[in-house]
Parts: C-alpha cells; sequence; structure tokens
C-alpha cells in the first residue's frame, strides 16, 4: 500500500505539473519554435507584379470576391527568378497550423509519462513492488493510444475528398501486404523469430479456463490459437497502412538531410545510424543472429559467451530507447530539411514552361508551412509508439534495467497456478463502504493478474514492440527506394 500511495504522490504532482506549467512550458513547441527552424516566406502580389512586369489592372464590375474584396488573380511565368524571403519559426506562427494542437499534447504528455515512468522505476528499485498495481503502464497506454488515434485521425484524412486517390490506394495496398506479411511472420517457427506467442497462447489459455472454471462457466478455453493469429494479422496490417505515409515522409527528410549535410562528416553517421537504427532492432529479435550469437556462442579465446541472458534482455530494450532518443534529437534537422522543400518547389518549378497564376504560386510555398505539424507528427507518432510498448514490455514482462550492469534473475510467472478467488463476508450486503468497495477492485485485480500472467504481457507486447520496429523500417526502406529510383528525376 505503500507503493501505491507513492505512485498516487507522482500522478497528482504530474497532473499538478500539467495543469500549471504545461500552458507555459510546452517541450513541442520549444522544437519547433527554440531549435533554429526557418521557414520560408511566399511573395506577395506586389513583388510578383514587379517581377513579371505586371500592371496592376482596375476593379471591374461583377468581379467581387467575398468581403467586397477583388480577387487580384494573375498569371506570371514558371521560370520566374524569385528570391524566398526567409524567417525565424516562432510561437504566433505555430498556434494556426493544421494539427499542432494535437502534435502539442502528444508529445507533451510522452514527456509527462515518461517522467511518471522514471519515477515509478527509481522508487521501485529501492522498494520493490509485491501486490500493487504499476500506475505507470497506466500513463504508457495512454500515450500508445493517443498515438494510435493520432495516426489513425491522419490516415483518414487520405480518404476525404477526391484528390487523394492515389494515396487512398497506397494505404490500402500497403494494409494488405503487410497483412499478408504478418501472416507468414505469424507461422515461423519462433526457434527463428522469438516473439513468445505459443507460450502466451498457452498461459492464457490455461489460466483464463481456470478463471472460468471457478466462476462456473464453460472452461473450454477462450479462443483458437487461429483465431487469435488472425486478429493479430489484422491489427498488423492496420499498423502497417497507418505507417507508411510516416516511412515515406521519413525517408525523403532523410534524403534531403543528407543532401544539405556533405560537408558535416559527423551528422552524416548520425543520420544514417538513426536511419538505420530500426533495422538494428528488428534483428535482436532473430534468434540466430542475435540471442545464439551473443549468448550462446563462445568464440576462440573467451571462456563463455559475450553477454548474459539477463544483460542480452536489457541491452534489447536499451536499444530501442537510444535509437528513439537519436530521432529526437536530430527531429529539428530533419524538420528543417522538410521547411527546405518551399526553396526546393521553386527551384523545381523554374525548369518548367508555361504560366502560373499567383495564387497557386503563393499556395505551393505557404503549404509547406502550414503542413509542418502534420509532418512532425509523422516523425514521432511512430517512434512514440516503439518507445512505449517497450517500457511497458520491460516492466510487464518482468525485465530489468540492471542486467548490462550484473546478472539479475529474470522471475518467471508460472501459468498453471489458479487463480485465488476469495469473497470477503461483510455483515451488511445492502451498504457497501468504501473499504468494500477497495477490497472488490483489489480482488478483481488479483483475478486479472492470474488470467494476465508476465509469459501473456512478453508475448503480446514482445510482439508489438518487434513489429512496431519492423514497420517503422520498412515504410522507410520502402521510402528511400522510391527517393533512390525518382530522387534525380
Amino acid at each position: 500500500m505503500a507503493l501505491l500511495g507513492a505512485q498516487l504522490v507522482i500522478t497528482l504532482v504530474m497532473v499538478s505539473v500539467i495543469q500549471k506549467l504545461g500552458p507555459h512550458y510546452s517541450f513541442a513547441r520549444w522544437i519547433l519554435c527554440s531549435t533554429g527552424l526557418i521557414r520560408y516566406l511566399y511573395p506577395t502580389d506586389q513583388e510578383l507584379r514587379i517581377l513579371a512586369g505586371v500592371p496592376k489592372e482596375k476593379p471591374k464590375k461583377g468581379k467581387h470576391a467575398e468581403n467586397g474584396k477583388t480577387p487580384d488573380v494573375f498569371h506570371v511565368p514558371r521560370n520566374l527568378e524569385i528570391s524566398l524571403e526567409s524567417a525565424k519559426v516562432s510561437a504566433l506562427d505555430v498556434i494556426h497550423l493544421k494539427f499542432y494542437t494535437e502534435f502539442q499534447w502528444l508529445l507533451d504528455f510522452s514527456l509527462y509519462a515518461s517522467l511518471v515512468y522514471i519515477l515509478t522505476e527509481v522508487y521501485t528499485y529501492y522498494y520493490p513492488m509485491k501486490e500493487e498495481f504499476n500506475l505507470s503502464m497506466l500513463w504508457c497506454a495512454l500515450v500508445i493510444g493517443f498515438s494510435l488515434k493520432t495516426l489513425l485521425s491522419l490516415w483518414v484524412q487520405y480518404f476525404k475528398g477526391e484528390e487523394s486517390v492515389g494515396e487512398r490506394s497506397t494505404c490500402i495496398v500497403t494494409g494488405f501486404a503487410y497483412l499478408l506479411i504478418a501472416m507468414m511472420v505469424l507461422i515461423v517457427d519462433e526457434n527463428t523469430l522469438e516473439i513468445d506467442l505459443e507460450k502466451a497462447y498457452v498461459s492464457f489459455n490455461q489460466s483464463a479456463s481456470v478463471f472460468l472454471d471457478n466462476q462456473g462457466l464453460s472452461s473450454t478455453g477462450p479462443a483458437s490459437k487461429i483465431v487469435l493469429k488472425f486478429f493479430l494479422a489484422l491489427w498488423c496490417g492496420l499498423l502497417g497502412s497507418l505507417f507508411t505515409f510516416p516511412g515515406l515522409r521519413m525517408s525523403r527528410m532523410h534524403w534531403d538531410s543528407l543532401k544539405y549535410c556533405k560537408e558535416r562528416r559527423l551528422l552524416q553517421l548520425l543520420l544514417n545510424i538513426s536511419f538505420a537504427s530500426p533495422f538494428i532492432l528488428v534483428i535482436l529479435w532473430i534468434k540466430p543472429v542475435s540471442r545464439d550469437y551473443l549468448t550462446v556462442r563462445i568464440f576462440a579465446g573467451m571462456n563463455g559467451p559475450l553477454m548474459s541472458v539477463q544483460a542480452f534482455e536489457s541491452m534489447r530494450l536499451a536499444a530501442v530507447v537510444i535509437a528513439v532518443i537519436l530521432r529526437l534529437c536530430l527531429m529539428p534537422l530533419y524538420l528543417q530539411s522538410y521547411l527546405n522543400l518551399a526553396s526546393q518547389r521553386l527551384e523545381d518549378q523554374k525548369k518548367e514552361a508555361g504560366r502560373i497564376t499567383n495564387t497557386d504560386l503563393q499556395k505551393k510555398i505557404a503549404a509547406v508551412f502550414y503542413y509542418m505539424c502534420v509532418v512532425a507528427l509523422q516523425y514521432v507518432a511512430p517512434i512514440i509508439m516503439c518507445l512505449f510498448l517497450a517500457l511497458m514490455y520491460k516492466t510487464l514482462g518482468g525485465f530489468t534495467w540492471e542486467g548490462l550492469l550484473r546478472d539479475v534473475p529474470i522471475e518467471e510467472c508460472p501459468a498453471d497456478q489458479p487463480p485465488k478467488i476469495v469473497s470477503p463476508i461483510f455483515d451488511d450486503d445492502d451498504e457497501k463502504t468504501v473499504v468494500q468497495t477497495a477490497q472488490e477492485f483489489h480482488l478483481a485485480l488479483d483475478s486479472l493478474k492470474q488470467v494476465f500472467t508476465t509469459d501473456v504481457f512478453r508475448g503480446l507486447l514482445g510482439f508489438g514492440t518487434w513489429w512496431c520496429c519492423f514497420t517503422w523500417f520498412a515504410s522507410t526502406s520502402m521510402g528511400m527506394v522510391y527517393q533512390s529510383y525518382f530522387g534525380s528525376t
């Protein structure tokens, strides 16, 4: 109970911080406005008229727009020599951007959830948890839910309007492609791909059957293995479709960032390491080339393997955290490469023949900055999902962070122990006191703990973490192949 009280204190303090300091100090706003990002300003009508030599026309009758203003539309050559002015991104500029509120909430809440998780981990290190519920897992689950909601809201935009036919088709095709890949992955021998779904299913089936027996219900099992794997494959297909355009956008920004950093070798190395990090994470779950190579094989001149099993588990979790932190550190550079797209669009337009209206030219330049928060969400939402799935995998799976420093035995949670259902007896059944309600909640939570064992969480969260890393890698790789083929055209 002392640990639960400490967790409640941490939660209340963090909620108070969100309410009091959130409106004034924002990590998301700091990334956009205090990291030196520069946006490009579109040329005004007067500047375009002067450069193109177009005289100003007198307003004609019958051509009045809304609010009594006359539309000032004229044509300029596409190859017009225009130099775009630049300005630093400020807080007043970003508050009107599309999806700015969603980006600020997701990133700031992820930061608060990370602080709650860190404080809880430090406290439980000195005062180990026994029967209490880990409230930091609730924060992590909320972050994953917000990330999925954000990606889904961006994904739905491609299914609205008649101009997004290509994007809509891409989402559908990639969704079915990832569904097929997930079905193939789910039948792979777990001695090759270490996802532990078989052990999770056996543990859940046994504990759920015992729980249903204790409740006087049918104990034939919750569902067949094929049905559960089919629904997992459907979730994998949806997640792959949600990650498609964020991956394509990420690869485009990476391609442009390498081009802008030709003279900075160290920065290029960090960019390439960051881009390849999802592939490294995917490899860590392939048993013959990761676990067996590091924890089983004994090299010549050595008395034992390179790492212990506990050190390997901790290293795999730490690798996910390091990859996410590296991506967040490089985020301003990637966003600047996206903002430079306005100047690049103008340079590409100069190679075209014909004429363009002033409004279309201005929209082409202004749209880059207007959708900056959409791009930022596509950048951070996938890595936030990977991070917090890994954190839940570590905590609910019974792993530790200190395996790299010393060997810590990983506790196994037996799946064949029946749930201990004890019904408390109260003198008055008509009146429910606070103590009775708390005891009933504790009994229900204890029953859920017996059903959702450590093996269940290791299987589900381990597979979820691996699949997020895989789709993260596959979508960016697909985008990089597209950029290498069409980038020079």
